[in-house]
């Protein structure tokens, strides 16, 4: 019997309200089926199912507040069904896999400064996993990543591989990164203020409280030329649709997924004293909610995806976020957070870490500032890159080499 609890959606969540189910029992599900509705001091999610089976029992009722943890629904296997004993487990066992803040994993010790793939075949983290769990050899393979790297769509099983899931229902464009809320105007400091905070604000303040308290941060800056990237940029463009343009949003956040292949040990989690390395690369974005706050929800697998299916899962993300309508997952499985204050011409931001991840990237607007150019002098459109990063894990060496990293990747965009 798989349980369905209620799970943590982020460092800042304690309980959850159930506001309504999408089945009912006896139905039918499959893994990733949306289950129901769950309402958070943030936003309104859907609830997806980590097992397939049928729904044996609804616990909780809709409307109903309850914690972290607790059982909402009990579905039943097929092999179950057949009135075989539960797969692998005595009765009254635990759940087959519950929905938790970060996916499972073993605790690791940080990998070394110079750590490589085991067969020295440069290879993205998904890629070396799949490649592993088909017992298919890298150097086999023919890598059509930056660089000739393997990634995912390179690692083929021996055999045909189950059709894949279809893709999210494409949304509509959105005009830019994501933005910030606006500060006020001058008129609102005359207003009366509120006597409490909002939910969402003490959420945020309470996860930020806590990452200041428990995370003993390191802050490291490095000022990127865009030069390159926006003509590349500007000249893809022009043969584009407007609504399939890829801002330069993308193309930094494509440039981080990349960059954490050379320094994973900024993509992953401190639990329970100990560090848990993540095989993918899940970029959390920092997204801001018409209502007031922030959220951050993951595009999965964000190193393994062309530019271009990049542009369209941001716009899509962006839009369901302030929509209400994230999945579950995608608020779970986020290795690292990116952060863009650009449109609000901020030039440079200095992100709190988003527990229990170990970094956070951001960005500032891009700018025109001085560069120098051999003995000359010119304007040049640069950016701030800024990573904020935990000592228990990583420290400014290989910080350093990070940003370095990202800063050469931007100068060869088209090999993003």
């Amino acid at each position: 019997m798989d349980e369905i609890r209620m799970p943590s959606l982020g460092a800042d969540m304690d309980a959850g309200t159930l506001i309504e189910w999408k089945v009912a029992v006896g139905d039918r599900v499959a893994r990733g089926a949306i289950l129901g509705l769950i309402e958070t001091q943030k936003a309104t999610m859907e609830l997806e199912s980590f097992a397939e089976g049928v729904v044996d029992a609804l616990i909780v009722e809709p409307g109903s507040k309850v914690p972290v943890g607790t059982v909402l629904a009990r579905l039943r296997s097929d092999h179950e069904l057949a009135g075989a004993p539960p797969r692998g487990a005595a009765p009254g066992a635990g759940p087959t896999r519950v929905p938790a803040a970060v996916p499972p994993a073993s605790p690791a010790a940080p990998p070394s400064a110079g750590a490589v793939p085991s067969d020295h075949v440069r290879s993205s983290p998904a890629a070396r996993k799949r490649a592993r769990e088909l017992g298919v050899g890298l150097a086999s393979l023919h890598g059509t990543g930056p660089h000739g790297a393997i990634v995912l769509r390179d690692v083929t099983p021996p055999a045909p591989p189950a059709p894949p899931a279809p893709p999210a229902p494409p949304a509509p464009p959105v005009p830019s990164a994501p933005p910030v809320p606006s500060a006020p105007p001058a008129s609102a400091a005359r207003r009366p203020a509120p006597p409490t905070a909002s939910p969402v604000r003490e959420a945020i303040a309470a996860a930020m409280t806590r990452s200041k308290r428990e995370i003993p941060h390191y802050y490291l800056t490095h000022t990127i030329s865009m030069k390159r990237a926006l003509g590349w940029l500007a000249e893809t463009n022009a043969h584009r649709a407007i609504q399939d343009r890829i801002l330069p949003g993308a193309l930094l956040l494509r440039a981080v997924a990349l960059a954490l292949w050379d320094i994973p040990e900024l993509n992953g989690f401190w639990i329970d004293g100990a560090y848990r390395a993540s095989e993918e690369v899940h970029l959390g974005t920092a997204i801001a909610l018409r209502t007031g706050g922030l959220i951050a929800p993951a595009i999965l697998d964000a190193d393994d995806k062309p530019l271009e299916q990049l542009m369209q899962e941001l716009h899509d993300l962006v839009a369901r976020a302030r929509a209400g309508r994230l999945r579950s997952s995608e608020l779970t499985a986020a290795t690292i957070t990116v952060t863009s204050l650009g449109d609000r011409g901020c030039e440079a931001v200095y992100p709190i870490i988003n527990p229990p991840q170990v970094a956070m990237v951001g960005f500032g607007a891009i700018l025109e500032r001085p560069w120098v150019e051999g003995p000359a002098v010119v304007p040049h459109p640069t950016v701030v890159a800024t990573l904020a990063a935990d000592h228990r894990v990583s420290d400014g060496h290989r910080g350093g080499l990070f940003l370095s990293d990202l800063d050469h990747l931007l100068q060869e965009p088209e090999k993003l």
